[in-house]
């Protein structure tokens, strides 16, 4: 059974980066985030519960996720973004499991995610790395990927998520994506431990 690694961090913190590096090396990456917007357009359950909670704006008129209107709603409202996971969160966990017992014989696996609790039976992963970052070198990021967003969006979505003390705290590992260290041998060297025989929770 393969190891399962979690790779977490808010937005604009590098994770994608650091899972396109596991990736680059022939291990085999779950992007949860960008799985969940695939089932929240294609999944009929997933799209009338949100239609439902949100209205008939949370997708446009060609059928996509209005990743823009549902922001702004449900990230100044905890309350209604708890609701939103809700639904979304039990389908992907789902979707996750499946696609992890394609790839059992694999020495790791690695789960990108937005949201993710530390290692052990509730998260059902074995280990957890955190990607960290300052928070005005995250929001440069996410504007200069992300246009659309305003400043006060993107720090709505990072007060909505958890602090990096917190991340640092319930992680196996850390990445750090200041710039200042490069990411490559971080990752490597993560790989060489979770590589090695015999390795095991």
């Amino acid at each position: 059974m393969a190891l399962r690694v979690g790779v977490t961090g808010g937005i604009g913190s590098g994770k994608s980066i650091v899972c396109r590096v596991f990736a680059a090396m022939g291990v085999p990456v779950y992007y949860a985030d960008e799985r969940a917007k695939w089932l929240i357009e294609h999944h009929p359950g997933i799209r009338e519960e949100i239609s439902a909670l949100l209205g008939a704006e949370a997708y446009t008129a060609g059928g996509k996720y209005n990743t823009a209107f549902v922001s702004a709603r449900v990230f100044p409202d905890r309350q209604l973004l708890d609701r939103l996971n809700a639904i979304v969160h039990p389908r992907v966990k789902e979707d996750t499991a499946q696609w992890m017992e394609k790839h059992a014989e694999r020495p790791y696996v690695v789960k990108e995610a937005a949201i993710m609790k530390k290692a052990g039976e509730e998260s059902g992963l074995d280990f957890v790395i955190a990607v960290v970052a300052p928070e005005a070198l995250r929001i440069e990021r996410v504007l200069s990927r992300d246009p659309q967003r305003t400043r006060e969006q993107v720090r709505s979505i990072i007060d909505s998520q958890a602090s990096e003390a917190e991340l640092a705290a319930m992680a196996d590992f850390v990445i750090n994506n200041d710039e200042t260290e490069p990411v490559i041998p971080q990752v490597l060297k993560i790989h060489r431990h979770l590589s090695s025989p015999g390795q095991s929770t």
